[in-house]
């Protein structure tokens, strides 16, 4: 780039939904003459009929993507002013968008215009920035402003002056401050963004227990009255809320539905006004979660969150949000951001049920246990996880609140490594999934000394049966295990699951280093996932 002259440039990561990973379909896309120039996150839901209208006018594509029609459809309508030409090609497109836009013609301006894609403006003395999320700007300032939906900005160096796609009118529009640095966005000696991660999970738990408490009470006190309330999220995020449902159930008294955000969608319409709709999300922008939100607000439910990223889609579109205050999490397989959530359900819980110091005490505590953790099983882990990259297959196993961490365990497996791993529940095995073990096969029992313990001990020794190496995740040793990985005593078993986690984490990251893959940018998938 420092070859490169000039002052302006737009760029973008695709991730592939149409058309194949080539050149061709590569961002950014220009116009006919190539005078027009755009990079658009997001799927163009009318995009054929777009494009055989634009064909029939005698304009020329030469790639495959949805995102191509856009920098047609400003040249039909250019005439001289970007700007008007971006708002009439904004009318026409159906579906998700967050689109840059630049013209030879109007050197130095930017237009960028959204609708349910993410999209920010970063502000700078003499420079501006347009971005997804704050992480590749903040280097350069700290001052943003989120784009609300149906809202567009043109920039140049000195100026940003926001508009309402409905009729082009200018809008006032306030700067947020990101609270963190490029600093913490870098990292900081470790050889992967996930080993760091992990490696600061230990401040991650204290960093939770900085809540607004006032804003905590609230918030505990609006589940407590809710008569229905329903956690949607994806991936990491839902394991973490089906924890939370746990804890929310033991220790408040509190159940509460936990679904899958891109099923959610088929129950929204049916959601009845006055239930809260609680999302969890670290980038606070995931497309799927998103969906069901506008779904069942429309339809009266009350909106919560519990987010990483504040000012996010999801937290700008809540009543009230706890904030995970983790920092920027930059591996997309999450590590500290789940660890977080599952001490804000904890915290929560707590809160919900008067017990608010003793939950901020025992997060104090756990931090200690789990810098412990990792200061001794680093080695072991590593062993394992070149054992690991071996195999083709792995299974994780555990009842109760454990059973989400069983989930987990092997999504973190298989999301990095590409070794196929299935997490289920140990009681469910000898309902089809026991015909698959055979000699050798790596089987991961969560086996804490809490209320699951003998009967998971059992499922794991009819695993071992049938040839499975097994290891176990206890805080007690057992002969039945081939091999004990040791968890640290603690006073509630609710902790357990951000005990048993560590070092699950820990032989996926260095089950993928093994394999010779890179831990932070698993193929064929994003941070944060902005389309459904």
């Amino acid at each position: 780039f420092e070859s490169m002259a000039g002052s302006m440039g737009i760029a973008h990561t695709r991730w592939a939904t149409h058309g194949g990973v080539t050149r061709e379909n590569a961002h950014p896309h220009a116009d006919c003459s190539g005078a027009i120039a755009i990079v658009h996150n997001g799927i163009i839901e009318n995009f054929q009929e777009l494009k055989a209208e634009l064909a029939a006018k005698g304009h020329s594509f030469k790639s495959e993507t949805d995102s191509e029609v856009i920098a047609h459809l400003i040249e039909d309508n250019y005439k001289g002013d970007l700007e008007k030409a971006a708002f009439e090609a904004a009318k026409r497109l159906r579906g998700s968008f967050a689109v840059l836009a630049v013209s030879a013609k109007e050197p130095g301006k930017i237009v960028c215009f959204k609708r349910e894609s993410p999209l920010l403006v970063g502000l700078g003395n003499g420079e501006m920035f347009a971005a997804s999320d704050a992480t590749p700007i903040v280097e350069y300032t700290r001052r943003v402003v989120f784009l609300e939906d149906g809202e567009a900005a043109a920039l140049t160096k000195d100026s940003a002056k926001f508009y309402s796609l409905d009729d082009w009118k200018p809008l006032e529009k306030k700067a947020s401050t990101v609270e963190w640095s490029a600093e913490d966005a870098g990292k900081n000696g470790y050889s992967h963004f996930m080993l760091k991660e992990i490696f600061e999970q230990p401040q991650a738990l204290k960093a939770v227990i900085a809540q607004d408490e006032k804003n905590l009470a609230a918030f505990a006190e609006e589940l407590k009255k809710a008569k229905r309330v329903i956690a949607v999220a994806c991936g990491t995020a839902r394991h973490s809320a089906v924890i939370g449902k746990h804890m929310l159930d033991r220790v408040a008294g509190k159940d509460i539905e936990v679904l899958i955000a891109s099923e959610f969608e088929y129950f929204a319409d049916r959601v009845e006004p006055g239930t809260i709709v609680l999302a969890v999300s670290q980038s606070g922008e995931t497309a799927d979660v998103l969906d069901g939100l506008r779904r069942s607000k429309a339809k009266g439910a009350r909106i919560m969150s519990i987010v990483n990223v504040k000012g996010s889609s999801i937290d700008r579109l809540s009543e009230r949000s706890l904030y995970l205050n983790c920092g920027p999490e930059i591996a997309v397989a999450s590590t500290k951001a789940f660890m977080a959530q599952c001490a804000v359900f904890y915290l929560l819980a707590h809160a919900m049920a008067g017990k608010l110091e003793k939950a901020e005490g025992d997060l104090r505590l756990l931090s200690g246990l789990v810098q412990q953790e990792l200061d001794a099983a680093n080695g072991k882990m590593k062993e394992i996880g070149e054992e690991l990259a071996k195999k083709q297959n792995a299974y994780y196993l555990g009842r109760g609140v454990n059973y989400a961490i069983a989930l987990e365990g092997a999504l973190k497996l298989k999301e990095i490594s590409y070794v196929h791993a299935e997490g289920m529940p140990a009681g469910e095995l000898k309902h089809g999934t026991l015909a698959l073990i055979e000699k050798g096969t790596p089987v991961f029992l969560l086996n804490p000394e809490d209320y699951t313990y003998y009967e998971s001990l059992s499922n794991g020794i009819e695993t071992r049966a049938r040839g499975a190496k097994l290891f176990g995740l206890s805080n007690k040793e057992n002969k039945a295990y081939d091999e004990w990985i040791r968890l640290p005593e603690t006073i509630d078993a609710l902790l357990y699951p951000f005990l048993s986690i560590v070092p699950l984490q820990l032989i996926a990251y260095y089950a993928a280093v093994a394999r010779g893959n890179d831990p932070d940018k698993p193929r064929n998938l994003a941070k944060s996932v902005t389309v459904k």
